[in-house]
């Protein structure tokens, strides 16, 4: 089946407009700096931002202004047009859009979606006996994946994506104190535990 000359047109022009549309899902955490990942390949000569349909700021080749309440914390890069919002709060939430004229004086649209989370809580740490091993394990409150570190006396730290890692008994003693530190974006917490407080029936060889 071919297809007609406007209706061709239509579809191109369509095809055209949805490659300007960029959509991301992203995820902020209160209190920390926040700054929209915006890749753009064209300079851009014009460039507005908005949150929810209303305006957050707005460079119009030379000035920069910023409205509501991102007056007084927020910053936007004229050169990438990236926008960072200090503080983080919760009512930061919703959908922003940077529409921005380049030198062509093409005009295209970057979508992001910001959620924003609390922080997650102090970890717990702790630990089971499992024979010629032990077994560590850094629990917190939080909805999204974590990044894990444990650091012991006398072993190179412990990076992992999982909260649970097995430490062979010989490599520490009694007396050692494991950290766990947990990480999401700039925020990292920590908590310990003595070894001690493992084993019912430590010897140490």
């Amino acid at each position: 089946m071919r297809l007609s000359a406007p209706l061709l047109m239509r579809l191109l022009v369509l095809l055209d407009f949805l490659a300007g549309i960029y959509c991301q899902d992203l995820f902020g955490i209160v209190g920390e700096n926040f700054t929209f990942p915006v890749n753009i390949e064209k300079n851009p000569e014009e460039i507005i931002w908005t949150k929810n349909k209303d305006k957050v700021a707005e460079w119009d080749g030379q000035n920069t202004m910023y409205f509501t309440s991102f007056r007084d914390r927020s910053f936007l890069n004229e050169e990438n047009g990236c926008l960072t919002i200090f503080n983080l709060q919760n009512t930061d939430a919703g959908v922003y859009v940077l529409e921005y004229l380049d030198t062509q004086k093409e005009s295209s649209l970057l979508t992001f979606t910001l959620a924003v989370l609390p922080p997650p809580s102090k970890p717990e740490a702790s630990c089971n006996d499992s024979g010629d091993t032990f077994a560590l394990k850094c629990t917190a409150d939080f909805p999204k994946p974590l990044l894990y570190t444990w650091k012991l006396n006398g072993i190179p730290p412990i990076v992992r994506h999982i909260p649970e890692v097995s430490i062979p008994k010989k490599d520490v003693g009694a007396s050692t104190t494991a950290v766990c530190f947990i990480k999401f974006s700039q925020t990292e917490k920590s908590s310990e535990i003595s070894l001690t407080q493992c084993f019912s029936d430590w010897s140490d060889a």
